[in-house]
């Protein structure tokens, strides 16, 4: 399964659906946002390119409301999480929280075939040795909507767990 990860877009709508988009174009099957999204407006123009998405909601909420309104009304395609995901996709169990901090702490403890976190604006995709001695990738794509960072995005996938750190611009970064 090859999976599209997003964070931070901080009400940026196009690019977000601009990361969709391309994502979809090379086979992705599903989103994963890892929040900061804040509100509803900016997760419509993604949703119309129709995968699915896994979003949380980080430390610049929104409207949680409108969020849990906007998921009833999706017919499955959007799932609202809240703080935290705990997600079986493509036979990976993923992790997804907000904070970068505890994106690592979670590789760390070895449950996960990887954690894709977000906050710190820093793309970065990476192994980290968890406490049974197993390499776990954790991956941060950074802001989809370019604040403080170049515009970036991940794709990744599941079968091969090959990620690359994509942006906006349409080059990969390593």
């Amino acid at each position: 399964m090859k999976i599209c990860v997003v964070s931070d877009s901080h009400d940026r709508a196009e690019p977000l659906a601009e990361a969709v988009r391309a994502a979809k174009a090379e086979g992705a099957e599903v989103v994963i946002h890892c929040g900061d999204l804040i509100g509803t407006q900016t997760l419509k123009p993604a949703l119309a390119h129709g995968l699915p998405v896994h979003l949380i909601h980080g430390n610049n909420l929104g409207d949680a409301a409108a969020l849990h309104r906007l998921e009833r009304a999706s017919d499955g395609q959007l799932q609202y999480h809240g703080p935290d995901a705990k997600l079986e996709l493509g036979g990976r169990r993923i992790a997804v929280v907000h904070y970068d901090d505890l994106g690592y702490a979670m590789a760390c403890t070895g449950q996960w075939a990887l954690v894709c976190c977000g906050h710190s604006h820093r793309a970065e995709v990476r192994q980290v040795t968890c406490v049974t001695g197993e390499a776990i990738w954790l991956l941060n794509p950074g802001t989809v909507a370019g604040l403080s960072a170049p515009a970036t995005w991940a794709w990744g996938d599941l079968a091969t767990m090959r990620f690359e750190l994509r942006d906006l611009k349409g080059s990969t970064r390593s």
